[in-house]
């Protein structure tokens, strides 16, 4: 059983003894900052600072061979004390080992703990207080209980273009091989790379898929007419309006993407799904879970994000696509939330809460029969699993 706490039991052996109902759980978290063992970390060795977990969350979620199910954790590792004198360090990853940058602070906005904006440039430039890398944790076939974690089988950063981070892994089960949809962070660019698997835990880079600040790429799970298919969510610095009369409102918005052989990527001419004025996630949207085949057509659950205070509130919505032509929506759920944020999950490690936050980011669904095993990120801070019936979506 992995420890929490320096206790050899889970965070749901804990929450059921604080009053939940521990193995009955429908909706818990099962992964948190504490269960991360960083003598184990990639850092260890060569960073030459302490260091702590700012967040472990954000998994991307697959099916393994063995029945069980596959977690892969983004765990944002920060240092305990970034300020030296009159300057502070953000860590990055090169051939020889991990780095200690130093920064002015003088020249630094450091009011967002994730991240500190660096003055200077031409245009915005940020640097970030954690370097992420990707840690598998392996449940059991419902998702209840931590059967493993495989810190041997870390996923850290390995080229320049991921000198700053490896984040928020995506999983997709096609024919047999497992596709993992990373974003690779650096100053030379900010995009998607890909990593391959036959068996759900060794993982091989492909390199980069799509380039600069193209996010939240995830691959349907199964081809269409013969071709791969990804969700993609281009950002940019500059909007174009739509008419006053249109129900739309211009900013990031989920496209679409198709490929010949999972590395070379073509959008889809079509537009797909697109901030609506009358709908509550007015300020971006962006892919969640890996969409998924039903006799409807495909699931696919995403994140809308409204406006509010720093981060904004992120809640998982729903969608049913065609089948055979997945730009075409036919059932659109983008007013009720699936899942928001639940400050109830996140009571018992309140004090590890850096940003006060309502934020749910969905990342992985599997079938466990008559409902849906779903895997988000809470508060950008835990691994949270909540069970779904099917008839939800009926």
């Amino acid at each position: 059983m992995l420890s929490f706490g320096g206790a050899n039991r889970s965070f749901a052996d804990l929450l059921r003894d604080a009053g939940g109902t521990g193995r009955d759980l429908d909706d818990f978290l099962i992964f948190t900052p504490g269960d991360v063992d960083l003598a184990r970390s990639p850092l260890r060795g060569t960073i030459g600072a302490e260091t702590y977990v700012l967040g472990a969350f954000n998994p991307g979620f697959a099916r393994l061979p063995n029945g069980n199910i596959l977690m892969m954790v983004r765990v944002a590792e920060a240092l305990r004390e970034p300020v030296s004198g009159d300057h502070v360090h953000a860590i990055r990853w090169t051939a020889d080992g991990y780095v200690r940058d130093p920064h002015t602070l003088a020249g630094v906005n450091m009011s967002d703990p994730r991240q500190f904006d660096v003055a200077g440039g031409s245009y915005r430039m940020l640097a970030l207080t954690s370097l992420s890398w990707l840690l598998p944790v392996e449940l059991d076939a419902d998702g209840r209980r931590i059967a493993a974690v495989h810190y041997d089988k870390a996923i850290a950063p390995a080229a320049g273009y991921q000198d700053y981070g490896v984040e928020d892994a995506r999983i997709t089960l096609i024919d047999g091989v497992y596709y993992m949809t990373t974003c690779s962070v650096s100053a030379q660019r900010h995009c998607t790379s890909l990593h391959i698997s036959t068996n759900g835990l060794d993982y091989a880079l492909q390199g980069v898929v799509l380039d600069h600040q193209n996010k939240d790429m995830i691959l349907f799970e199964g081809k269409v007419a013969g071709k791969f298919c990804a969700l993609t969510r281009p950002l940019g610095e500059l909007y174009l309006a739509y008419p006053e009369q249109s129900a739309y409102i211009g900013g990031p918005s989920i496209n679409l993407a198709q490929s010949p052989d999972g590395l070379h990527w073509k959008p889809v001419d079509q537009p797909f799904l697109r901030p609506r004025k009358a709908a509550m996630l007015s300020r971006k949207l962006g892919g969640g879970a890996q969409p998924i085949p039903t006799p409807e057509g495909w699931l696919m659950l995403y994140h809308g994000v409204e406006t509010r205070a720093k981060v904004g509130v992120y809640r998982t919505f729903w969608a049913l696509l065609d089948a055979r032509e997945p730009w075409r929506i036919l059932r659109l759920e983008d007013e009720v939330p699936l899942l928001e944020a639940d400050p109830a999950l996140t009571a018992p490690i309140a004090q590890q809460l850096y940003l006060p936050t309502e934020v749910v980011f969905t990342t992985g669904i599997v079938d466990g029969g008559d409902h849906y095993i779903v895997a988000s990120g809470e508060a950008d801070l835990a691994c949270r699993i909540t069970h779904i019936p099917k008839a939800r979506f009926a």
